[in-house]
């Protein structure tokens, strides 16, 4: 049913929780496994918005994001691929590797929030819920 799945992931607990549901469809339906980390490169070089560290410790951290990712699905018996991806807009950038990877699933946490702290940061997830023309499993903190 789900030939091609994408998860997005940041490091957190819930990213977790997004991984081990992937896992699952992905043993249960012979699915290929893309997995993505998304990097401003404006924020990682210490742009106005961004981090007073060097883009280095960026990569760096990114890297080990997606390492742990790795190691969760193949802890499971699932093969995945994976990769560190550029964008000024992490939903933008989350659709767009979903439509380079003709996915049918994409597989991504929420951290659930809510009111005055949704409005300010805003809603990844949201946002490609509202933009995705394919599956998107949202798994809740």
């Amino acid at each position: 049913m789900f030939k091609q799945v994408l998860v997005p992931v940041d490091g957190s607990a819930t990213a977790g929780k997004a991984i081990d549901k992937a896992a699952a469809i992905a043993l249960a339906f012979q699915s290929a496994v893309t997995v993505i980390h998304v990097i401003d490169p404006f924020a990682a070089a210490g742009g106005a918005a961004g981090p007073a560290g060097c883009p280095g410790a960026a990569a760096d951290a990114a890297n080990a994001v997606i390492s742990n990712a790795r190691e969760a699905f193949e802890a499971c018996g699932v093969a995945v691929k994976s990769s560190v991806v550029e964008g000024s807009s992490v939903y933008q950038a989350i659709l767009e590797a979903a439509e380079t990877l003709d996915a049918d699933l994409v597989v991504m946490g929420s951290h659930g929030r809510r009111g005055l702290e949704k409005l300010v940061l805003g809603s990844v997830t949201a946002q490609v819920l509202s933009h995705a023309h394919w599956a998107v499993l949202v798994v809740r903190d």
